[in-house]
């Protein structure tokens, strides 16, 4: 609402300047001193101010008297606008906060060192830190904060370095015609799949190297409860490569095969034309719908990190298996905050140790 009857003057510089100060002093020293009301309506300034500032700004003064051999001391109190000044600058220094990133070298020392070499995130960084209590809880910034440095480039860490800030965009929808359904749609599959309370549920897909040409693919499986990675290399796209990997697996795990794989979630590419005869009677294996990715979007969304790696048109047959088995491991001993900013390696190893229990 506006006000048309405000009568009251606006002020722009509301403190006391130097100026203002000085003839206060003058005032004081007259011989017969000003109140301070009087002055105070001088200067345009409220009563408190002007109390407050004489107050703040009035030193002790000493005056030394020689009579008759003998030396008299005086003690006065009087205002001075050096000392006001003085203080009102103390003041204005204590009157805002210092920021986090000025007291604590060691912390954003680390911060750096994590997301430039270790490639965490900041929330991360600063979740991990908090969990662990890495540093004093008055040095640790909140996420948003520590995105607020690195915007104002107060550390090593630039915004290129992270790698979600770089490679988010918009994207428009495409209408697609039908694609043929490889077996049952993802609706089918148990509630509590969705819920992820439950250990053993996977989705799985490829990675790919170069689009053209025979090249070599990754097979990767990702565990919805623990976001554990499993990467497998393959020798290309296609249904053979992706039974061989699968069979592989289950005879590693053996009996606990049905235990560790309880159901499988793909899309409708033909390299998983196979897995239903592969697993049957053994692991349910569900669809998700033609061009809808995002039904397995924690698989989509470790893709997406396997990249950070492993670019796009790389040639995957000279990607080595060492490089392959580091990706993983990172990948696993990554903290995320959905987890509580536990790393999916330690989760798994909880699931297994309860696994063990139960049987």
């Amino acid at each position: 609402m506006t006000q048309t009857e405000n009568t009251t003057e606006s002020r722009q510089e509301k403190h006391l300047n130097r100026y203002e100060r000085n003839k206060i002093e003058a005032w004081k020293q007259l011989d017969t001193p000003l109140s301070n009301r009087k002055i105070a309506k001088k200067l345009g300034r409220a009563n408190q101010t002007i109390h407050t500032e004489i107050k703040d700004g009035t030193v002790r003064q000493i005056k030394r008297q020689v009579q008759n051999d003998k030396t008299y001391e005086y003690e006065s109190f009087v205002y001075s606008a050096d000392a006001g000044q003085a203080a009102y600058e103390k003041a204005r220094e204590f009157s805002r906060k210092k920021s986090k990133w000025m007291d604590a070298p060691d912390f954003m020392a680390y911060t750096d060192q994590q997301m430039k070499q270790e490639k965490h995130s900041p929330d991360v960084v600063i979740g991990r830190a908090k969990k662990r209590n890495l540093f004093h809880h008055e040095e640790i910034p909140c996420t948003t904060t520590l995105y607020n440095y690195i915007d104002l480039c107060l550390m090593e860490t630039r915004n290129i370095d992270l790698h979600l800030k770089t490679r988010r965009n918009t994207k428009t929808a495409r209408t697609r015609k039908n694609k043929t359904m490889l077996g049952e749609l993802i609706e089918k599959h148990p509630d509590i799949v969705d819920k992820r309370e439950r250990f053993g549920d996977w989705e799985i897909d490829t990675v790919n190297g170069l689009r053209l040409g025979k090249d070599e693919a990754l097979l990767t499986l990702t565990e919805r409860k623990t976001r554990y990675e499993v990467i497998i290399k393959i020798d290309g796209k296609a249904s053979d490569p992706v039974n061989r990997a699968l069979t592989t697996l289950k005879e590693a795990a053996g009996k606990d095969f049905e235990l560790l794989f309880k159901t499988i979630t793909s899309d409708n590419g033909v390299e998983f034309s196979g897995l239903i005869d592969l697993l049957k009677d053994i692991t349910a294996v569900y669809f998700t719908h033609p061009y809808s990715s995002w039904e397995r979007g924690t698989n989509e969304n470790h893709n997406g990190i396997i990249r950070r790696f492993i670019p796009k048109v790389t040639r995957m047959a000279d990607v080595s298996l060492r490089t392959i088995r580091r990706v993983q491991d990172w990948m696993n001993n990554l903290p995320r905050k959905i987890l509580n900013y536990t790393t999916p390696r330690e989760c798994l190893i909880e699931e297994l140790s309860q696994l063990a229990l139960s049987i």
